[in-house]
């Protein structure tokens, strides 16, 4: 009678569930193209790191040399803004409520149109259609943001004092309203655009469930579709608002130059991108009061962009779907 032959000791008891091998590679057998192609793509990955780092760590050196001269405290809670006038005010709230105005107008915008156009897209719009007008939408995000600004001022802003003329009331040349309102139709690209991809990556089985149920097509969008795609739709809410928040050119065209203390969206007010490309043109001597004040003030929005990217990251775990 033939002697079982005696298995591996490496080989995986059957237990019903496969359990993955993981095979062991000798780095010597590995060709030498290979390994510098390797080295190049590691090169490419830890560059994104590298100038991550170097910037914070400019940002950081130079805002601390403020923070010596300025105590944060007034920085965070003051209501006056101009470091380079004498005498000097050091409260960023200004530039921040100018910053958050115009985000939140621009998102009142983007985000629901934005939505219903990857709704529109991803569920309605036949194949042929969809294909032609998704790359036209993504185009818009092309156009320079110079030209979105002059456009605010130019058309966007003067239909708006004719609307509130109206009613009695005189609208400036220069408003956060008019700013935010093309901020957001420059940042639908990006809203409807993930949002589709996220909505199309949804199962068909979970459509076809829900037709199997009798639901509308309508009720299968609102209650299935968007739900099992919230993480993915999340993401694009938080990259429109680190896109608004960071946004320079429209804001400085359009919502005026005055740091203006006001959470009114019909008064011109400064943000945070716009101070710092108003004053950064080589007028202020390096080292000085004034100089350091865009680092400490480029800090800040870093900060507000960090905190809602991190609150994005905790939505989409918390979210996150697994199909």
């Amino acid at each position: 009678m033939a002697e079982p032959i005696a298995q591996p000791a490496s080989a995986p008891q059957a237990s019903g569930v496969s359990t993955p091998v993981r095979a062991r590679i000798d780095r010597r057998s590995v060709p030498i193209s290979e390994r510098v192609i390797e080295f190049g793509l590691f090169l490419a990955g830890a560059s994104g790191v590298l100038v991550t780092v170097l910037i914070v760590g400019t940002l950081v050196y130079e805002a601390v040399g403020y923070f010596r001269e300025v105590p944060i405290l007034d920085f965070l809670t003051g209501t006056s803004w101009g470091p380079q006038f004498v005498p000097a005010s050091h409260g960023v709230l200004p530039l921040i409520a100018g910053t958050l105005v115009t985000t939140l107008v621009a998102l009142l915008v983007a985000v629901p149109v934005g939505t219903i156009v990857a709704l529109w897209l991803s569920e309605y719009a036949p194949t042929k259609l969809r294909e032609s007008v998704k790359p036209v939408l993504e185009l818009l995000s092309a156009v320079p943001t110079v030209v979105f600004g002059y456009f605010a001022l130019l058309f966007v802003i003067p239909i708006l004092q004719t609307m509130f003329g109206w009613v009695g009331y005189e609208l400036g040349g220069f408003n956060m309203l008019g700013a935010g309102l093309v901020m957001g139709i420059m940042i639908v690209p990006y809203v409807a655009s993930l949002s589709e991809d996220a909505m199309r990556a949804v199962p068909k089985s979970l459509r076809e469930g829900a037709y199997a149920m009798g639901a509308t097509k309508f009720q299968t969008c609102v209650q299935v579709v968007f739900p099992a795609a919230l993480s993915g739709i999340t993401a694009a809410y938080i990259l429109a608002v680190s896109r608004a928040l960071g946004e320079t050119m429209i804001v400085v065209v359009a919502a005026g130059g005055q740091p203006n203390f006001t959470m009114d969206p019909l008064q011109q007010a400064q943000t945070l991108t716009a101070y710092i490309a108003s004053v950064a043109k080589g007028d202020l001597p390096v080292g000085s009061i004034g100089y350091r004040a865009i680092f400490a003030v480029g800090l800040t929005l870093l900060v507000m962009t960090l905190f809602f990217n991190v609150g994005g990251h905790w939505l989409r775990q918390r979210y996150k779907e697994a199909y």
